[in-house]
């Protein structure tokens, strides 16, 4: 199960006991991250979130397309909707045991109109430091 990071374990956590690494910090679209070698392999993990747009944004959005250029409301929605995904996504990959997640991905789909689906998905493995000896 995963092991809450020592910022979140208060005044029992011992210094003696190693901190282990972000996973954020070892996440990549690639399939092999420089200096580390993947030890174990759990396979595919995801987040998907649906999101629809609210009238209020539609109707700002509207504005903003008038305008022309970027349409900040949409672009905001977009991003937020691509974070959650990626933040569920390294929730399960800790579930399972992973200390890095391979091979990212996202997709999107429009369920129907004003509702989208976006997944992110990758490979949860374990890695190691490469042994430089």
């Amino acid at each position: 199960m995963y092991q809450q990071p020592p910022e979140h374990q208060g005044a029992a956590y011992s210094a003696a006991q190693p901190a282990e690494p972000n996973i954020h910090h070892f996440v990549t679209t690639t399939f092999e991250l420089p200096g580390y070698r993947v030890v174990r392999n759990y396979g595919v993990v995801r987040g998907i979130i649906v999101r629809s747009r609210s009238i209020v944004g539609s109707l700002g959005a509207s504005l903003q397309q008038i305008v022309g250029g970027n349409i900040s409301l949409y672009t905001e929605l977009c991003e937020q909707a691509r974070n959650d995904a990626y933040e569920l996504m390294i929730q399960h990959a800790l579930e399972v045991g992973a200390n890095a997640i391979i091979g990212v991905r996202y997709d999107a789909t429009e369920i129907t109109q004003g509702v989208s689906e976006v997944l992110c998905y990758g490979t949860a493995v374990v890695v190691a430091p490469e042994d430089r000896g």
